[in-house]
């Protein structure tokens, strides 16, 4: 492709976003350039303070398991309070958490904080995604959550490298950068994000109003509470790209730099590919891309039960890291499809409660198999949840229908404090758009099951 290709294509997957996401996508490439606790936190325990590698394996635990109860608690405070009240505390509350970590020696004050640190860092995430699903339109969903995901990777590779730096001068340095990242973030969406929240409909129920939306109906829906298992399941196979395969290369003989050299290709690839490869899958049916992704999620890890040598890890990198890109937006994708207008924050939740709890269970499950039946049957094993993900993303979404135009969703984070006679004008477009999509739906009855988000 030729430079002035490159640059339209470039423009292409840009363009056409709302200034609104910008400023998220900025947030969150700013929060992931000063992420230090995540990838340096072990190193600091062992090294520095001089724990014992059980309990930085505790700490860690602690770490997730305070994502795993703050993800339904973030995701009802972003549908009660806003987005932007909930962003705004979990950012100032992992800032304020983040430096006391890094004054606190006592073993139990540690694990402690730590708790709290996951609780409130991982808050932020269902509220980031419910404004960008609010403030995009269903079309343009799929590129600004590849962008949003590039940028998390980009500042992650950048950060990995430069807290290895820092670490050699004070960890206590890390933390203070990263508590001061955090809360330039929190100053990013005071300034200069609006709430995106939509508006209730008031007044007696008429067509087209949805019913409230409680903890309750996110569990009820069997058609999503699918979707988060589906989730956990490819959740689990990535977590051993950061768990189970440094274990696995070194109980082979490999370094630690070796490993290095390995994993860099995820991030790597990420940053380069991301880009193209949304382009490729924005406008694709869902349905054939998360049945693949999981496939080449499996195999790529199945296949390190032959790897030998650095060059052959970096490969089955490169295989599963092509999954990745192709599944973490679509899949975010379909959770905002599944989700109604006003409860997006609890089914947001949900769906990071999935990844949470798979870091809770991939370290404990890559432990005990490598321990009693070596790596080669945790490679086997992450074959077989690939392809069982990949069999339970083709029944479930067998006869799912083409995603509904939401025209009234996008004026109503337009302009909110318009007079009341535009707001009526709205309800009534609604109300209509709302019956012909009914009676369209009605007409495919006989192929199809409308599970419209």
């Amino acid at each position: 492709m030729s430079v002035a290709g490159l640059r339209r294509a470039a423009r292409e997957t840009v363009s056409g976003l709302p200034r609104e996401f910008w400023w998220l996508w900025t947030s969150t490439l700013v929060n992931r350039l000063g992420a230090f606790v995540a990838t340096f936190m072990a190193l600091y325990l062992t090294i520095d303070r001089g724990y014992s590698a059980s309990y930085a394996g505790l700490v860690a635990a602690l770490h997730g398991l305070g994502g795993v109860v703050s993800s339904l608690g973030a995701g009802v405070m972003t549908d009660r309070l806003g987005r932007r009240p909930t962003l705004l505390v979990a950012q100032t509350s992992t800032a304020l958490s983040v430096a006391v970590l890094g004054f606190v020696h006592h073993p139990i004050a540690i694990a402690a904080v730590a708790f709290v640190v996951g609780m409130a860092s991982n808050a932020s995430r269902p509220a980031v995604q419910a404004m960008m699903a609010d403030i995009v339109r269903p079309e343009d969903r799929i590129r600004a959550f590849s962008l949003n995901y590039w940028a998390i990777n980009l500042g992650f590779a950048v950060s990995s490298m430069a807290a290895g730096f820092i670490a050699e001068v004070s960890y206590l340095a890390g933390f203070l950068i990263e508590a001061g990242m955090t809360l330039v973030c929190a100053v990013l969406v005071f300034v200069k994000l609006p709430e995106s929240r939509p508006e209730a409909p008031a007044g007696p129920d008429v067509l087209g109003k949805e019913p409230a939306v409680s903890l309750g109906t996110v569990l009820r829906d069997g058609r999503f509470m699918s979707v988060v298992g589906l989730s956990f399941l490819v959740a689990l196979i990535f977590q051993q790209g950061y768990l189970g395969l440094p274990v696995a290369m070194g109980e082979a003989g490999f370094t630690p730099a070796d490993f290095g050299m390995a994993i860099a290709v995820n991030g790597i690839l990420i940053v380069v590919l991301q880009i193209p490869v949304t382009r490729f899958i924005e406008h694709r049916d869902p349905r054939p891309l998360l049945v693949a992704s999981s496939l080449l999620a499996g195999y790529g890890f199945g296949l390190t039960a032959f790897a030998g040598s650095v060059g052959v890890f970096a490969l089955t990198v490169c295989v599963w890291t092509l999954a990745e890109m192709v599944n973490a937006p679509t899949q975010t994708g379909l959770v905002v499809r599944f989700s109604p207008v006003h409860g997006r924050g609890r089914y947001q939740g949900m769906y990071t409660m999935s990844w949470a709890v798979a870091a809770l269970v991939a370290p404990l499950m890559s432990g005990f198999v490598i321990d009693h039946w070596g790596a080669e049957w945790l490679w086997g094993i992450c074959a077989v949840v690939g392809m069982v993900a990949a069999a339970g993303y083709w029944a479930l979404m067998r006869g799912l229908p083409a995603e509904a135009p939401e025209v009234a969703e996008v004026a109503e984070v337009a302009e909110v404090a318009e007079a009341a006679e535009v707001a009526e004008v709205a309800e009534v477009a609604e109300v209509a758009e709302v019956a012909v999509a009914a009676s369209a739906a009605s007409a495919d009855a006989k192929a199809e099951v409308a599970t419209t988000a």
